[in-house]
């Protein structure tokens, strides 16, 4: 059987199990205590995990996460004040000690290019996110990867 049906089952099939959400949920922020209430924390995180995922643009998110601007905002806001760094570190606390100090993101080498038209580049920071978070990450040299030193 073919439909939409199959594609929400589909799509579910990577979204949070129930046990990671409840490992999840207190570390995300409250919900403002004034003001509109936010969306569905737990839809919007499997939405942006489906977007990371999948690699489609915002807007091509699937309606099942919501409208895909919110899902958006609530990922750049996550991300600039700091919330996805400190639910990862929460998280590696758990982890076997032997390993998680040298957990690492994982990296696409892949070239991309700007194509010539995309010139006229916001050439100032962001407002909204603080100057210290805009700084660049100092890398750790790499690792050795086998062979002589001679």
């Amino acid at each position: 059987m073919t439909g939409s049906m199959d594609d929400d089952e589909r799509l579910k099939r990577h979204d949070l199990t129930d046990e990671e959400w409840a490992r999840l949920e207190p570390l995300l922020p409250a919900h403002p205590r004034q003001g509109r209430r936010w969306a569905d924390h737990r839809t919007v995180v499997n939405g942006v995990f489906h977007r990371v995922r999948a690699g489609c643009p915002w807007r091509d998110l699937p309606t099942q996460y919501g409208n895909w601007k919110t899902v958006y905002n609530r990922h750049r806001r996550w991300s600039g004040d700091g919330t996805w760094e400190q639910i990862l570190d929460v998280l590696r606390t758990d982890c076997d000690q032997g390993e998680g100090a040298d957990w690492a993101a994982s990296v696409d080498s892949t070239v991309v290019r700007a194509h010539q038209h995309a010139a006229g580049a916001r050439h100032k920071p962001p407002k909204d996110i603080p100057a210290e978070r805009l700084e660049p990450i100092p890398l750790s040299p790499p690792g050795r990867t086998g062979g002589s030193t001679e």
